[in-house]
Parts: structure tokens; C-alpha cells; sequence
């Protein structure tokens, strides 16, 4: 009778150790449920990457404009690759293109309308990538480029800057209500996937990790230079 009270003892012990392991697992389970990034905010944090190697550029060009020398040709070269490699050939082509644009043309509205003119701009962002890239992979920039390559910032810039800024305020928020839940939870899977597949484990991580290095070697990583003064005082 002792070993049966004994071993019941044993098993309400054990029993009440996995309860707390349940009750830690729980939240735990929840936390990294949240963590979980999905199909919009994936497209919009990967926007701001893209922004983020636009801004390199244009914030480049009054440099670039007061002397060639002043710049590195490599970390623009570097920016122009990584916003081929991770802005045009897998956000634009692989998500936007594939995905995105056919669906929002079925949906209607005024996403639909906008489909056009973003993949037309996205075109016309590549025969600028492919001009800056021709520039800056020779090792320097010629007295005769500086102005046509500080142009091509800065009109790649506020191109992009209008693009993004329809598609977050108008085509994700518009896919994202014409999908049902199910279908948007698969999108969101199937772009990890291509992520993963395009760029190893975290895309996105390294593509951060890379834009923050050519930040830091032109001299604009401190985000503080950019605060802006204080207004004149009437």
C-alpha cells in the first residue's frame, strides 16, 4: 500500500512538473507565434531596405557633385547590387510581379489601376540600376559622369519614393483585404520560402546587415546627422 501512495506521490510530483513546463511553454509558444512575420509586413519591411540603399545614392549625389574623389565608387557599386539583388530581381520579380500585381488586377479598385505604372516603373528602375552600375563598377567616376550619375540618384530616389509609398498605403492594404486569411497565411509561407531559397536562412537580415555596412563606410550610418534643425523663428 505504501509503494501504491508512494508512487501515486511520484506521479502527481511528475505531473505537476510538466504543468509548470506546460505553463512556461504557453506563453512562450505565444511570444514566438507573434514573432512570426506576415506577408504584408514582410513585403513592407523589405521596402525599407530598399529605401534604405536608395538613400545611400541620393544622399550621395551633392558630394558626388562637388567632386568625383569625395566618393567611393565600390560602396555605390555596392548599393546599386544589393538593390539589384534584393529590391529588383526578388522583391520586384519574384514577389510583386509574380503575385502581387496579377491579384490586385483581378481585385479592382484603385490598386488595380496603379499595377501598370509600377511595373513600368520598375522597368524603368532597371535601365537606371544598370547605368549605375556600368558607372561605379570601373573604379572611379569620370569628370563627364558625376552630374548624369548624380542625376540618376536622385531621379531613382523620388521615383522609388512614390512607388513604395502607393504600394503601402494602397496595393498591400488592397491584397491584403481581397485574399481570404487562409490564402494570405499561405503567401506568407510561400514567400519565406523563396526568400530562404533566393538568400540562405534570413534574407532580410543579411540584406539590413549589408546596407547598414555601406552606410556606415560613406558615412551615414549615425542617424542623428540627419535630424533636421530647428525651424526659423518668426
Amino acid at each position: 500500500m505504501s509503494e501504491l501512495i508512494s508512487g501515486r506521490r511520484n506521479l502527481l510530483r511528475l505531473a505537476g512538473v510538466a504543468g509548470l513546463g506546460l505553463a512556461f511553454a504557453g506563453p512562450a509558444a505565444a511570444k514566438e507565434k507573434e514573432k512570426k512575420v506576415g506577408a504584408v509586413e514582410d513585403l513592407m519591411r523589405e521596402h525599407g531596405v530598399i529605401r534604405r540603399a536608395l538613400l545611400v545614392l541620393w544622399e550621395s549625389a551633392p558630394a558626388l557633385r562637388a567632386g568625383a574623389g569625395n566618393v567611393d565608387p565600390g560602396a555605390l557599386n555596392r548599393a546599386a547590387k544589393l538593390f539589384r539583388s534584393f529590391g529588383e530581381d526578388y522583391h520586384e520579380r519574384m514577389l510583386e510581379e509574380a503575385y502581387l500585381f496579377p491579384a490586385v488586377k483581378k481585385i479592382g479598385g484603385l490598386a488595380a489601376l496603379l499595377a501598370d505604372t509600377l511595373k513600368q516603373q520598375h522597368d524603368r528602375g532597371r535601365e537606371i540600376t544598370d547605368f549605375i552600375l556600368g558607372v561605379t563598377g570601373k573604379g572611379a567616376v569620370g569628370t563627364g559622369e558625376t552630374e548624369p550619375l548624380a542625376r540618376a540618384f536622385e531621379t531613382l530616389f523620388l521615383m522609388y519614393a512614390n512607388h513604395a509609398a502607393r504600394e503601402d498605403t494602397i496595393v498591400f492594404p488592397a491584397w491584403k483585404n481581397g485574399i481570404s486569411d487562409q490564402q494570405l497565411a499561405e503567401m506568407g509561407e510561400k514567400f519565406e520560402e523563396i526568400e530562404h531559397k533566393q538568400f540562405g536562412k534570413d534574407g532580410f537580415g543579411s540584406a539590413v546587415a549589408q546596407v547598414a555596412a555601406i552606410e556606415g563606410s560613406l558615412g551615414f550610418s549615425d542617424l542623428n546627422k540627419f535630424t533636421a534643425p530647428p525651424p526659423p523663428k518668426s
